[in-house]
């Protein structure tokens, strides 16, 4: 009977499951508050969870994903990074943009001893350079996300050259790991019933208010990225009209990323579109895989908007030259995300240490991005995926010479 209700549970996707649970979190606490806050432990049980398998998710999954690592061959591979790095880079600075134009403020229990705002850019970079250089170990246990992103970087690197099975070994880890947070992930419809109901029993419907107003400026930030920005840089580099290449990526490949979530599985989507644009397959071959790793549009905004939303719940002063860093630490942030759904909410603690921020709120923080990655997560994956064949395709000598046109019919 047991494994039945199981069954009957797995049968219904995800996204519907964390649904029902937002609205039966609002339904609790709206009919008993009272017994809203028992059901305070689950959320409690979420948060924890991710707050103990994230940081060796990230850790190995840069190690495994940097050692792994081939050699292109002679295509336009160095233009195409450049791309995808640029344009990550571009949508983390616009997003700071954004939130400084339209701050949103969230509902989170802030301890009296948890934060430690800095007072200038110098301390800023001072704290950087000294979680750089901390202890791997103390990095993992005390969830340091800068000296994990750091020491994986150089494992990863130191690794390149190590025999296959060794490497075999980092990445079998990773998906282990990568396993662990899917589990955890399943648990999130109880998790967000249990934020929701403690939360809208505390502050009442206002947290909703602030929850819409989080996802309208992500998703706002990331469509004025698909439609504004993104077509400039086509422009730019093709000189003619930007929106027939744009609208073909979007509808070809966004709507595909947004209904399954992952640039991982839409990669076959990708590859289809690309030999249907008439591209380089010696280009494509790569540029794409590897697009879905480090081409994160999406990502650089949820993170950049995600820790500017703590920023501004908890009052620290900003100025540009941090914003400058902060856009600098989601761009390389991004491009560490995990391949799982929702992947990018878990480098959100990176980027809020920069500011001083604990982890105990900056995970409170996470699981607001769980409660709205509905929308989120689903056009996060759209914008970054539709973007890898976009930006492989205006590094084509052939495109850019006018050589091939669009497949519309």
């Amino acid at each position: 009977m047991l494994r039945g209700l199981f069954d009957a549970i797995n049968s219904v996707s995800l996204v519907v499951q964390i649904f029902i649970g937002f609205v039966l979190g609002v339904v609790v606490a709206l009919t008993a508050p009272g017994l809203a806050a028992y059901f305070t432990l689950l959320g409690s049980l979420f948060v924890g969870a991710l707050k103990a398998v994230a940081p060796i998710l990230v850790f190995f999954l840069v190690i495994a994903s940097i050692s792994r690592h081939q050699e292109g061959t002679k295509t336009n591979m160095t233009k195409i990074i450049f791309l995808y790095l640029s344009g990550t880079f571009l949508a983390a600075l616009t997003a700071v943009f954004v939130s400084f134009s339209f701050p949103t403020t969230l509902s989170l229990v802030v301890g009296g001893d948890t934060l430690k705002p800095p007072g200038n850019i110098a301390e800023v970079l001072l704290t950087l350079v000294m979680n750089m250089v901390a202890n791997p170990v103390d990095a993992l246990v005390n969830a340091n996300y800068i000296g994990i992103l750091t020491w994986s970087i150089l494992l990863g690197i130191a690794f390149r050259n190590s025999p296959e099975n060794a490497k075999d070994v980092i990445f079998h880890f990773a998906v282990a790991i990568s396993k662990i947070i899917r589990w955890v992930i399943h648990l999130a419809p109880l998790g967000i019933f249990g934020l929701v109901a403690s939360s809208i029993s505390a502050n009442g419907l206002y947290a909703l208010v602030g929850y819409a107003k989080l996802l309208t400026v992500l998703l706002g930030t990331m469509l004025f990225m698909a439609l504004v920005v993104n077509p400039i840089i086509v422009f730019l580099m093709i000189r003619r009209n930007p929106f027939p290449l744009v609208f073909t990526c979007l509808k070809e490949s966004g709507i595909y990323a947004f209904c399954t979530r992952s640039s991982a599985a839409n990669i076959p989507v990708n590859m289809a579109l690309c030999r249907k644009l008439g591209l380089n397959p010696d280009t494509y071959a790569v540029s794409i895989p590897l697009g879905a790793t480090i081409n994160m549009m999406g990502a650089a905004i949820t993170i950049t908007i995600l820790a500017l939303s703590a920023v501004h719940t908890l009052g620290i002063p900003v100025d540009m030259p941090t914003a400058l860093l902060l856009s600098i630490m989601a761009t390389i942030g991004a491009c560490g995300a995990s391949g799982v759904a929702g992947g990018s909410l878990l480098l959100v603690p990176m980027a809020c240490s920069l500011f001083g921020i604990s982890d105990d709120i900056s995970m409170q923080v996470v699981a607001v991005g769980f409660i709205i990655g509905i929308l989120q997560d689903s056009t996060e994956t759209a914008l970054n995926s539709s973007t890898d064949v976009l930006f492989t395709a205006i590094a084509d000598e052939g495109f850019r010479s006018g050589k091939q046109v669009l497949a519309d019919k």
